[in-house]
């Protein structure tokens, strides 16, 4: 899979994207991430790639031109799936990564200023995406975020594919407690069950533990879940009758 990053400050995405786990999947040849420096391809003699917004205002705005011609080089005129890290987007999620996954190759374009210039968004992007609602300085840190969650799915990159099917948000749950060694510590012990041996009781605490975090932590999410048959429906009984035991 392939990923080009249109941006300010290649040497942000290159700092991180070739280290660790994505790193390590470049280096192997499963995934592709290059950041691409979108002053290279002003025709401005001083490298400029943004000027003063029509109408007035504060702030400066990236220009299309640099822009398209970046993107033409990468693309060379083809279509690619375009995606913008804007404010404005849709807010990214576990199923928004799972959709792009589906794309061979990628292009996200990186803002900076007070925004880039309507039309190249008109003629060049598919979509854009939020990674929350506030703002940064850069396009930059979400790209990455982005580039991260899809690449992790990508085969190979991560041991086995349970490693993100486990996860926090691939079914609309978060992720059960996890532990390590030692038992005890700091007088905090490691739940029985994990010790015992016995898979399908782990498995039964592990979901009643995902559950309940989700219930407790993120009702938005929990509000949209679905009882995944007979075990769950008894799963969620217990937890309802020991919440009201709490309560009296």
């Amino acid at each position: 899979m392939k990923f080009d990053i249109l941006t300010l400050f290649p040497e942000m995405i290159d700092a991180v994207m070739q280290t660790s786990i994505i790193g390590r999947a470049q280096q192997a040849g499963l995934v592709s991430i290059q950041a691409t420096n979108i002053r290279d391809f002003t025709l401005d003699k001083h490298n400029r790639v943004d000027d003063t917004p029509y109408g007035g205002g504060k702030g400066m705005v990236m220009q299309a031109d640099p822009l398209f011609r970046c993107h033409q080089h990468i693309t060379g005129g083809k279509h690619v799936h375009t995606v913008l890290m804007s404010a404005q987007g849709k807010p990214f999620c576990q199923e928004k990564a799972r959709e792009l996954l589906a794309h061979e190759h990628i292009v996200i374009v990186c803002g900076h200023y007070e925004g880039i210039d309507q039309r190249f968004i008109d003629e060049c992007v598919d979509e854009e995406i939020s990674i929350g609602d506030f703002v940064l300085t850069g396009g930059e840190i979400p790209a990455m975020a982005v580039t991260d969650a899809v690449c992790r799915m990508v085969p190979g990159v991560l041991a086995e594919e349970v490693c993100f099917t486990d996860e926090s948000h691939w079914n609309g749950l978060l992720e059960y407690p996890q532990y390590t060694k030692p038992a005890v510590w700091h007088d905090r012990e490691v739940p029985e069950v994990l010790l015992s041996g016995h898979h399908a009781n782990i498995d039964r605490w592990r979901r009643k533990q995902s559950l309940a975090r989700t219930r407790k932590q993120r009702p938005d999410l929990f509000e949209q879940f679905e009882p995944q048959g007979k075990q769950d429906q008894k799963i969620l009984d217990e937890i309802y009758l020991e919440d009201d035991m709490v309560r009296f």
